[in-house]
C-alpha cells in the first residue's frame, strides 16, 4: 500500500474540480492510501468519498497562515508516513511541503500550470485564442506522472448515495439556481442587468428561482430580490457548503458566472448556463462535463484579458459584460428549460 498526500488548497473551485480526478484514482487503486490537504472549510465538499480517501484541513488563513505556521503543518504530515506528494497547487505555502518531503527523500510531483500559454491567450490583441489545457486535465497530467494510469469514471457526489434531504418545499416545475456573484469585478455581470433577468424568470409559471451568495452585502441584495419578486428563493447563509450541494443537485438548471458555483453545480452533474466577462472558457476552467453551447459571452477581440478576473479593463468600459443584453441570458436559459 502507497500513501500518497494531494495537495490544493484554494480557491473553492478549484479545491471541487480536483474531486473528479481524486475519486477516480482512488477508485482504481483501492489499495492506497489517499490523502487531500485542504482548508478546512472546504473539507464538506469531498462528501461521499471513496473508502481510501482521507482529508486534512489546513487553516491557512490563522493557524497555518505564516511561513512557519506552515512548516510546523508540513513536518507534521511528515510523520504520517507518505511516500510520494502530489502538489496540484504550486503556491508558496505547498512548496514548502514539497521542500520538507524532498528532503526526506519522498518523490514529489507538481502541476505544470502552462503559464507561458495562459500569458499569450490574454495578452493585448491582436491575437489568436485557442483552447488550452484544462485545469483538471492537469491535475490528471499529475496523477499520472506519478505512475497512475486510470479512467475517469466520476459522475456525481451522489452517484452511489441518492439525494435523501428534503427541502422546506416539494418541488414543482423547474428549479432555477442563480449565483450572480464571484471573486473579482471582471467576472461578475451587472447586477442590474442581473436584476432584470431574475424578474424575467421569476414570471414563467411553474418555476422557482433560488438564489446563491455570500453572506454580508451579497446576502442583503439576494433577500431584497427574493422579497421584490414572486417565486424567487435567498438561499444565501441558509445552508451549510454540503446541504446548498444537495439544494444545487436538485436544480433543473444553474446560472452562475466563471465562479465556484459552476464547479460545484458540476460535482451534482446540474447543467450550468455560465456568464464569461474578462475570463474566458479556453483559459481551461470551464465546468466539468458542461456543455459549451451553454456559455454566454460577447465576442470582443480583447478577450479574455485576464485568466482569473482580476484585473481592471484596460478599456474602463467592461465592454466583455456590458454588451450581454440580460435577454441573451433569458433565452439561454428558456431554450434549454423549454425546448
Amino acid at each position: 500500500m502507497s500513501k500518497i498526500l494531494t495537495i490544493r488548497f484554494s480557491a473553492i473551485g478549484d479545491v471541487a474540480m480536483t474531486i473528479p480526478i481524486i475519486y477516480s484514482v482512488a477508485k482504481a487503486y483501492p489499495e492506497d492510501l489517499f490523502t487531500v490537504l485542504t482548508q478546512t472549510f472546504l473539507t464538506p465538499v469531498f462528501m461521499n468519498r471513496p473508502s481510501n480517501v482521507n482529508i486534512t484541513g489546513a487553516d491557512i488563513a490563522n493557524a497555518e497562515k505564516s511561513f512557519w505556521g506552515i512548516l510546523r503543518c508540513a513536518f507534521m504530515l511528515r510523520k504520517e508516513g507518505f511516500d510520494t506528494v502530489l502538489d496540484l497547487h504550486g503556491v508558496f505555502r505547498s512548496r514548502i511541503i514539497d521542500a520538507i518531503f524532498f528532503l526526506s527523500g519522498k518523490k514529489i510531483f507538481k502541476i505544470d500550470k502552462g503559464r507561458k500559454q495562459r500569458r499569450q491567450i490574454i495578452s493585448r490583441p491582436p491575437k489568436e485564442i485557442h483552447p488550452l489545457r484544462t485545469a483538471i486535465m492537469r491535475y490528471a497530467d499529475v496523477f499520472r506522472k506519478a505512475g497512475y494510469d486510470f479512467d475517469e469514471t466520476f459522475v456525481s457526489l451522489f452517484e452511489n448515495n441518492p439525494v435523501t434531504e428534503s427541502f422546506p418545499e416539494e418541488k414543482k416545475g423547474n428549479w432555477i439556481g442563480i449565483a450572480p456573484f464571484a471573486k473579482h469585478k471582471g467576472k461578475i455581470y451587472p447586477l442590474k442587468k442581473m436584476e432584470i433577468v431574475i424578474k424575467q424568470l421569476s414570471e414563467k409559471k411553474d418555476t422557482a428561482v433560488f438564489l446563491f451568495g455570500g453572506q454580508g452585502r451579497e446576502a442583503d441584495m439576494l433577500k431584497e430580490w427574493s422579497e421584490k419578486y414572486p417565486n424567487v428563493r435567498n438561499a444565501a447563509g441558509c445552508y451549510s457548503i454540503d446541504q446548498e450541494l444537495v439544494l444545487i443537485s436538485k436544480l433543473d438548471l444553474l446560472v452562475s458566472m466563471d465562479s465556484a458555483n459552476m464547479h460545484l453545480a458540476s460535482l451534482v452533474e446540474t447543467d450550468v448556463v455560465s456568464i464569461w466577462g474578462a475570463t474566458h472558457p479556453y483559459a481551461g476552467f470551464y465546468g466539468y462535463r458542461q456543455d459549451p453551447d451553454n456559455a454566454v459571452q460577447a465576442v470582443l477581440p480583447c478577450r479574455p484579458c485576464s485568466i482569473f478576473g482580476n484585473k481592471p479593463c484596460y478599456r474602463e468600459d467592461y465592454a466583455c459584460m456590458n454588451e450581454i443584453v440580460p435577454e441573451q441570458i433569458v433565452h439561454k436559459v428558456k431554450d434549454f428549460l423549454y425546448k
